[in-house]
């Protein structure tokens, strides 16, 4: 079930479905993502919807490329009966650049509880995600250079 959840959010997020995303999603929400990172790649902790609001209203605008997201090496972890832990290798593919498409792998970590909704009915709702971009075999070797080096 919390991979599949895991599967319909992505599908939210790539679709642009903010109302799916809100119904998934805890409305304190927190975030560490390369999105929050500043210049100096230090990432920000990303509290609450409105900060991810912002991309959905971008897919709406027809300013984003189009997108889809699938789920590599998955593990659920259930952590007690109202939390869990699910993580997997984000395949994230895109269509509509000049160069045609692209594809992108991120390491993402969401972690789930199990809450009363307002209908009084228990539901996961996501709380919590951390996401990391992984190194493409040029960025590993560089930085394997660099430590070599020091």
């Amino acid at each position: 079930e919390l991979l599949e959840l895991s599967e319909e959010l992505l599908r939210a997020i790539d679709g642009g479905d903010y109302g799916t995303y809100e119904k998934l999603c805890d409305t304190e929400l927190t975030a560490f993502e390369p999105e929050a990172q500043g210049m100096i790649q230090t990432g920000q902790l990303v509290e609450g919807l409105p900060f991810h609001k912002f991309y959905f209203d971008m897919r709406q605008s027809g300013n984003s490329l189009q997108r889809v997201s699938t789920i590599a090496a998955p593990k659920v972890l259930l952590l007690s009966g109202d939390a869990a832990l699910v993580t997997y290798t984000r395949l994230m593919q895109a269509i509509g650049t000049p160069l045609a498409g692209y594809v992108d792998a991120y390491n993402e970590t969401r972690l789930w509880k199990l809450s009363k909704t307002k209908a009084d009915e228990w539901a996961w709702k996501h709380i919590h995600f951390h996401r990391s971009r992984c190194p493409t075999n040029a960025e590993f070797y560089k930085v394997s250079m660099q430590q070599t080096l020091l």
